[in-house]
């Protein structure tokens, strides 16, 4: 969007208006549900092309990458599909330079106060599941410069919180200076004035480093929080799905993890309905999410997808029926655990970031709490006016089931 800004364009994100010169599309090509999606929002924008509304419709992102031939074959209404590196193509085609200055400034598209910062792309794992490495290729990690560069950029902009991602976080580092970096770049990151809270998202188990720890117990700026997909804990399900690691060792580093960081929050996704999962598979599973009691937990039911070693060399073979039941009871052991989670808060005097004004309240988080797939907390204000993007210190009044309900005791 920058480059497009700089070429003279007026762009606008996620625009529900339909009568643009030209739409880009992102689309995802990950799982079945997001390659549906992005197939009706294709169709959806070319109709407005028909009617005379568009005058261009380009398709960019993983499916494009993925699908490219297919798509330009089934949908002639695009008129022009790109890969996931296509940034400069698209520029050019719309008239434009693309500059080479401008890598790394970016046109803010989340609430002004918080911004996603990906440090690498692509993975070198070769989980089942996974198509990522097909569609992304291997892990590429940007140099420490340059994200300290983009995220000092962010900052200057008015971001208090950055939120690191990549397919694969803690191998950060790995194929540009042959080892994991991802401590050094979180000391570096620290030292960003303006930079109150820094969160890390898509941790891999296996391999963990551990230095990560001792600087996230003794930061001030690292959120004790850390997102960690585990995906199962039956040893022969880990091993058919090519994890890297088994029962044991995930739950040593889980107890690794809450030793060393004392009150962390710990976010995982598990998957249920992966091919050959028995009932004992499943009952494992159900034990893990009960004794562990994560913070916070995301399910997900197998989607087999085109291309990935499960869907060449296992067959589906739990039915929709089962892999729905099986979500059904996972995210009721967790909605539970959430309950009991969020009453122990009851009486707790806080900081939260407010996110947003809502009616007459106020909807912030906690440090324990990423946007949009976290709990919030709920904010009740009688005449004093809070700043969105700013902190709060409030105090804990109920909790339901994913919500906290809190009073300001000092801004």
């Amino acid at each position: 969007m920058t480059q497009l800004n700089s070429a003279g364009y007026e762009t606008v994100h996620n625009s529900d208006v339909l009568d643009a010169d030209t739409i880009i599309i992102n689309t995802c090509g990950f799982i079945r549900d997001a390659k549906e999606e992005s197939i009706d929002l294709i169709l959806q924008v070319c109709n407005a092309r028909k009617e005379g509304l568009v005058k261009n419709v380009f398709v960019m992102g993983c499916l494009s990458q993925r699908y490219k031939d297919e798509l330009a074959k089934e949908i002639p209404e695009v008129n022009r599909f790109f890969g996931v590196s296509d940034l400069p193509q698209i520029v050019r085609e719309l008239g434009g330079k693309f500059k080479k200055n401008l890598v790394g400034e970016r046109q803010i598209t989340t609430p002004a106060h918080y911004a996603y910062l990906k440090i690498s792309e692509g993975c070198d794992r070769q989980c089942s599941f996974c198509a990522i490495p097909m569609i992304r290729g291997k892990q590429v990690s940007k140099t420490i410069d340059e994200i300290i560069s983009e995220a000092s950029y962010l900052v200057s902009g008015g971001i208090r919180e950055l939120i690191l991602i990549a397919q694969d976080l803690t191998a950060y580092g790995t194929d540009r200076y042959s080892k994991r970096e991802l401590g050094s770049l979180l000391k570096e990151l620290e030292k960003i004035d303006g930079l109150d809270w820094i969160r890390l998202h898509y941790a891999y188990p296996a391999a963990f480093p551990g230095d990560i720890l001792q600087i996230m117990a003794d930061s001030g700026k690292i959120c004790k929080y850390l997102d960690i997909p585990f995906q199962h804990i039956s040893d022969k399900i880990l091993g058919r799905m090519r994890r890297g690691i088994n029962k044991s060792d995930t739950l040593r580093l889980i107890d690794r993890i809450r030793k060393n960081v004392p009150g962390i929050a710990l976010r995982t996704s598990i998957m249920v309905g992966y091919p050959g999962e028995s009932d004992e598979d499943f009952m494992q599973l159900k034990e893990f999410v009960s004794e562990i009691r994560f913070e916070r937990l995301g399910v997900f039911t197998y989607s087999e997808e085109e291309g990935t070693y499960a869907a060449i060399h296992e067959k589906d073979s739990v039915s929709i029926e089962e892999k729905n039941e099986r979500f059904n009871q996972l995210m009721e052991i967790q909605r539970r655990i959430s309950y009991e989670k969020n009453l122990e808060k009851v009486g707790q005097v806080i900081t939260v970031i407010v996110d947003r004004k809502e009616g007459d309240n106020y909807i912030g988080r906690t440090e324990y709490d990423s946007p949009e797939v976290d709990n919030e907390v709920i904010i009740h204000v009688d005449s004093k006016e809070l700043i969105v993007g700013g902190f709060c210190t409030v105090r804990i009044n109920s909790a339901l089931d994913y919500d906290l309900y809190a009073t300001v005791t000092s801004s």
